[in-house]
């Protein structure tokens, strides 16, 4: 009788912590649907150029690398300003000292120190692979320009996220990290596309490239030598994700490449995997940013056994999950329909396989999301610092890579 007693007051546990949060799953569905569509802006947009990516070979390499890191930066802000809003410190001016000044200061410097490395890997990746690329200079000036224009945009939206969500009471942690992730996508590949307008002339291609690379060393000096103490803790916890996440946006973006023909027959598909890895990453970033927040408030301990939080925030995440990767299937097969995407799959092949694909990444965000907030937790580290950035990037690679198994697998994309 005791088991069962136990059992039947953790289950009640869990469904009045669930009757509790019933308002933030609201509000993290609404943003996890609006930042799908978000996400399929950039999907069409990556859909309809594929004419840019054959005219500039290593582009689409670039690519994953340049809106991965979008979200590194801008999700690791996300959810510091989730976690001083958690804790009553966040106030929206940007007086020296502040919040929100620190955290505009670390994006800005991050934004054109993380560009310049984001260029070198993209063409040391075509090297090694053996692929066709443009030129160092020509992707230092899409990567740097574009990215800088990216993040002026992405940078006012998510002031603007986090104002309204002070306004209003909204949980900033499950609010920003969808928004942030896919409305950086979303802006991230229109600004890098006009960068590339850049380089097909030889003269505006040489001033440009200088102009990037000038920009980039002054900005990375400046990083590491910034006054205040606390933006150079940030940017110093940040230097290895920085410099290692991005390999993973290289491989995705390798992957990509090597499948390239395949996936213009389908093109469809171009427009869904940018959505689909923006929402998986942001799955596990509002789970590693909701565990974040109670490790540092003393809600949870950093314990390997999840305690009950940490469990039912978990199931919040599959919950959301189902929804929104079938929410990206139907869409993605309307918007295909509407836009005259070339060959299309019917709905039921395309809205099973992009199901499929999420419910085997959902484990893989939940326990990456869980052991990385613990383990930095318990090295002393900033969560908010590594968690999302990791698990979006980690997304990145493994929702590629699952997309292509099960499209292939199931028949709606060409065998190579």
């Amino acid at each position: 009788m005791a088991p069962r007693r136990a059992l039947a007051r953790r289950t009640k546990r869990l469904i009045g912590y669930w009757r509790s949060e019933t308002r933030t799953i609201r509000q993290g569905l609404v943003a996890l649907v609006l930042s799908t569509g978000a996400g399929f802006v950039a999907g069409l947009t990556l859909a309809h150029l594929t004419g840019t990516l054959a005219a500039l070979p290593g582009l689409l390499i670039l690519i994953p690398a340049a809106v991965g890191m979008k979200g590194t930066i801008f999700g690791a802000i996300g959810a510091r300003l989730g976690t001083a809003s958690a804790a009553g410190l966040l106030t929206i001016d940007l007086r020296p000292g502040g919040v929100l000044r620190r955290n505009v200061e670390v994006a800005i410097l991050t934004t054109f120190s993380s560009s310049l490395w984001l260029a070198v890997l993209a063409r040391a990746a075509g090297a090694i692979t053996g692929q066709e690329s443009i030129s160092i200079w020509d992707l230092l000036t899409i990567s740097v320009l574009g990215g800088a224009l990216g993040s002026v945009l992405i940078l006012a939206i998510t002031i603007a996220l986090s104002a309204a969500s002070t306004r209003l009471s909204w949980d900033l942690d499950s609010v920003s990290t969808p928004m942030v992730t896919a409305l950086g996508d979303m802006t991230t590949l229109p600004c890098l596309f006009l960068a590339s307008l850049l380089v097909h002339n030889q003269h505006v291609a040489a001033v440009s490239a200088a102009i990037a690379a000038a920009a980039a060393l002054v900005f990375t000096i400046r990083s590491y030598t910034v006054r205040d103490p606390f933006v150079r803790r940030i940017i110093l916890e940040m230097t290895a994700t920085i410099l290692l996440t991005p390999i993973l946006d290289v491989m995705a973006g390798s992957l990509l490449r090597a499948n390239e023909l395949r996936l213009a027959m389908v093109p469809i598909l171009l427009a869904v995997i940018p959505p689909f890895v923006s929402q998986a990453g942001a799955l596990g970033g509002i789970f590693s940013s909701r565990l974040s927040s109670k490790l540092q408030l003393g809600v949870i301990t950093p314990r390997g056994r999840p305690e009950t939080p940490a469990i039912v925030d978990a199931s919040i995440v599959v919950a959301q999950s189902i929804a929104t990767f079938a929410f990206i299937g139907f869409l993605a097969w309307f918007l295909g329909n509407v836009t005259h995407l070339g060959q299309m799959p019917s709905l039921g092949s395309l809205l099973s396989g992009v199901l499929v694909a999420g419910i085997l990444v959902t484990p893989v965000t939940i326990v990456v999301g869980y052991y990385l907030a613990v383990l930095t937790y318990r090295f002393g580290l900033d969560p908010d610092n590594q968690g999302v950035p990791i698990i979006t990037s980690v997304m990145d690679l493994a929702g590629v890579a699952v997309v292509l198994l099960v499209m292939t697998s199931s028949g709606v994309l060409p065998h190579g």
